[in-house]
This record gives C-alpha cells, structure tokens and sequence, in this order.
C-alpha cells in the first residue's frame, strides 16, 4: 500500500508539495514504522527498568513534547524530524498503556477496546471537522493535531492489543505471526475488495505496532517466557541503529518525497 493507493479519486495536478508534513507511503515507511513499534516497545520497558516507572514516564513525556514541538515547528516534511517524533510517540505510547496495566491494574481486556474507543473518536472528530482522513490531507495546523493524535491513539491501542494476545496464551513469537497474518488483511481487502485506500491505510498502521512489539519483546525477553534472551538494551539498540540507517538513506535519497502530484 502506497501514496499512490492513498490519493483521492481526482485528477492529479502538477503543483510543489513543499508543504507537506508527512512521508510519502512507500516499503521504506512500512519498514521503519514497524523498526520503530519494535524499538519503542523494548525502550519503554527498558527505561523503566533502570530509572523507573515514574521517572521514566516523566522523561518519556519531556521528550514526546520536544520532538512534537520541533515537529510542528517545522514547515515541511523531514525525515529525521518526522521519525523522531514517531519514536517518541512509540516510547510514551507503551508507557501509556503499561501504566494503565503495571501502575493502575487495568486489565489488556479493558484497555484494548478502551484505546479503540479513543482512536475511534479521534477518527470521528478528525472527519467531522476536516471531511478526510487522508495522510495527504496534512497541511494545516489543525490536521496535523489530528494525525498526531490519531498515530498516538494507535500506538497505545497497539500496545495493549499487542500485551493482551501475548498474555492469553499466545505469547510474543505467537503473537508476531498471529499480526503478520492480520496486516495483510486489510492490503488483500482493499486490492481485491472493497475497503478504501484510506480505511485499509489505517487498519494495517494500527496492526504495525503490535506485530513490531512482539518480535521485539520475542527478542529481547528470557528462554523461559519463549524469548531469544537477548537483553532489553542490545535489542534496542540494534533496532535504533536500523532506524537510524534507512532514515539517514532517506534523508540522502529523499525517496520518501513526492513534489510533482497531489491530489
């Protein structure tokens, strides 16, 4: 699923797309979207292993609102701005959810369907007031608190979803195939079915964080939780060090760019 797939049925017409404050949707975006879940996931927990929770909350939450500041600061798209933000996001995302569970009991029963209800109506309220959900939409202030607050919702959602269906049975290596399946759902449906580009966008963004999750959390956690025993730190820093790497390639090539169509 790419840019091309996410345009409005409209002629396209030759203008600049300097404006734009989000990457173009191609396998690179898929790819670091699902490096970041992963990288987002094993951070969180490793920060609150060694500063704790509350510190590691508290930090987490000064770091989300610096990159968010300097993303919204900016008045176009940058790759290194961009994806720091959304590592932010993934960082404070678990800990929203985590602190749900860990901090306040809530079960993954009740959080997961909680964060859907929360994405569902910050989908209802973006539509309400911009009439599109479109990524390409993203050039005012307003649409982009909604695209922020809507890639937020979908991290903390994916989280709980992600924590819920390992802790019922499947653990992370079964889990990580269970939402390998499931993302392909909505690429299927919209290719041969009938769901929208828009709709099918959003479905398999959701789906990214659970599945980066568990192949993370496989990676990182003990033998006797089903794990590779690789360690919190080594995992997340290989994860970083990949981020690091295609983002940098991105900045350099500006692939993830589109200037010449819009729709």
């Amino acid at each position: 699923m790419t840019t091309d797939h996410l345009t409005h049925n409209q002629p396209l017409r030759h203008v600049r797309h300097a404006a734009s404050k989000v990457p173009e949707v191609t396998v690179y975006f898929w790819i670091i979207k699902v490096l970041t879940t992963g990288m987002g996931e094993t951070a969180s927990d490793w920060l609150a292993h060694l500063l704790g929770p509350i510190p590691a909350v508290g930090l987490g939450g000064i770091a989300l609102s610096v990159a968010l500041a300097i993303q919204f600061t900016a008045r176009r798209y940058v790759a290194w701005i961009y994806w720091t933000a959304i590592v932010m996001v993934s960082v404070f995302g678990t800990m929203a959810a985590d602190v749900l569970h860990v901090g306040l009991g809530v079960p993954y029963t009740l959080s997961t369907p909680f964060f859907m209800a929360v994405l569902a109506a910050v989908f209802a309220l973006w539509y309400r007031s911009e009439r599109t959900l479109s990524i390409h939409s993203i050039h005012t202030r307003r649409r982009e608190v909604f695209y922020w607050a809507a890639v937020l919702a979908t991290f903390a959602l994916g989280t709980a979803a992600g924590d819920l269906t390992a802790t019922i049975g499947l653990g992370y290596l079964g889990s990580a195939v269970l939402f390998t399946a499931a993302i392909a759902v909505p690429a299927v449906a919209h290719r041969w079915g009938s769901l929208n580009a828009v709709a099918a966008f959003w479905a398999a963004y959701v789906i990214t964080r659970p599945l980066g999750a568990s192949v993370a959390d496989w990676m990182a956690v003990g033998r006797q939780r089903g794990g590779l025993d690789l360690g919190l730190g080594p995992v997340t820093l290989s994860w970083t060090v990949a981020i690091l790497g295609f983002v940098g390639y991105l900045a350099v090539s500006r692939k993830d760019i589109r200037r010449d169509v819009t729709p």
